[in-house]
């Protein structure tokens, strides 16, 4: 399959790199390709940025039918572009595709397609310390129909925008509010994909930390409401007895691409490492004794988010003085420096533009 190029009518105006928030300017091309059952994914075409029409009916404003991925591309030392595990992305978007009944696509046309756009695009990656250019493909259905099925047709685009630090707070420790009432996910639904819908489950229970002056959500599991799982837009991980400690992947979780780096980076470095459950009392309790020295989060819109404070019903704690621990910013060091090609990429984690 080739991808035709529709050249763009004009350029928009790029705000400053200091101007840049997150995810609310995009650039001047995107990239889009069609599903039906007799022509598979076909028409793969990177056309100007602009909206799309659809039919009040289209499935996915009314069964939810809808996947994506978030990915950066990074300015190095030199100038030239590189992504970081992109391929990791597309094998996780697939897998997210098997658990909504999507069709799978190629993955290696598809980081093909990003490449080129990214390419196209590359005056609008920034170049100031922390910015990058955030990558969003999704699919999503447009069969015209109002009934519960799996669509027969679908949309895969890509769309980039210049980003800076998605906290505004920048590198520094967040504070984080434990849900106890409200769940996100459980085991065999789709908790594991990156599907729009566990995003609108975690809206609520997100607007009540805010309004107590909390950054994110700490969802536990769905059954028992005891071990932790995730933190609203990235994974956690907790530094015991200096152990790093994260979650295992019980279907419920994302698998996330930088928690899966920050275990591989750590294992490099020879330190202890475990996936496993935890409870929140049990971090509670290591806190108390002085065994929990670090709390963070990993995900690709922040990288590396310490945690200062903890709040779970009644129960708030300050973990390490409210500081960025050691182990949190030598992993956010390392993480960038090879995103942003100032160090060595050691494990091969970096695809050139």
């Amino acid at each position: 399959m080739k991808i035709t190029i529709t050249p763009s009518a004009g350029k928009k105006a790029r705000p400053s790199d200091d101007k840049l928030g997150f995810g609310q300017v995009f650039t001047d091309r995107m990239f889009l390709m069609e599903y039906d059952p007799k022509q598979g994914w076909h028409d793969a075409r990177i056309v100007p940025y602009g909206p799309l029409s659809l039919d009040p009916a289209t499935m996915v404003f009314h069964y939810g039918q809808a996947i994506f991925e978030g990915l950066k591309a990074y300015r190095n030392p030199a100038g030239g572009i590189q992504l970081f595990r992109p391929m990791a992305n597309m094998e996780r978007f697939n897998r997210s595709a098997d658990l909504l009944c999507i069709p799978r696509f190629d993955p290696e046309f598809a980081l093909l397609a990003v490449k080129k756009l990214v390419d196209l695009e590359r005056d609008w990656v920034p170049s100031a310390p922390g910015t990058s250019l955030y990558i969003r493909p999704f699919i999503f259905a447009k069969d015209a129909f109002l009934g519960v099925r799996a669509s027969s047709t679908y949309y895969f685009l890509v769309i980039l925008s210049p980003v800076g630090a998605y906290y505004p707070e920048g590198f520094a420790p967040v504070k984080i509010w434990v849900s106890k009432s409200h769940v996100r996910a459980v085991k065999g639904g789709v908790g594991e994909a990156k599907t729009s819908g566990n995003y609108a489950a975690s809206l609520l229970a997100g607007q009540k930390a805010h309004d107590q002056g909390y950054t994110q959500v700490l969802w536990l599991d769905g059954v028992e409401r005891k071990f932790v799982e995730e933190v609203g837009s990235m994974n956690i991980f907790f530094v015991v007895n200096g152990e790093i400690t994260t979650p295992a992947l019980s279907g419920s979780i994302l698998p996330g691409i930088t928690r899966d780096s920050v275990l591989a980076l750590a294992r490099h470095w020879g330190l202890p490492v475990s996936e496993r459950a935890i409870s929140i009392d049990e971090v509670f309790s290591a806190h108390e004794s002085g065994a929990l020295t670090e709390v963070f989060g990993a995900g690709t819109a922040a990288v590396i988010s310490p945690v200062g404070e903890l709040k779970y019903g009644d129960r708030s704690i300050t973990i390490g003085s409210g500081k960025v621990g050691p182990m949190a910013e030598k992993l956010y060091k390392s993480l960038t420096d090879i995103q942003y090609g100032r160090s060595e990429d050691p494990l091969g984690w970096i695809v050139p533009v």
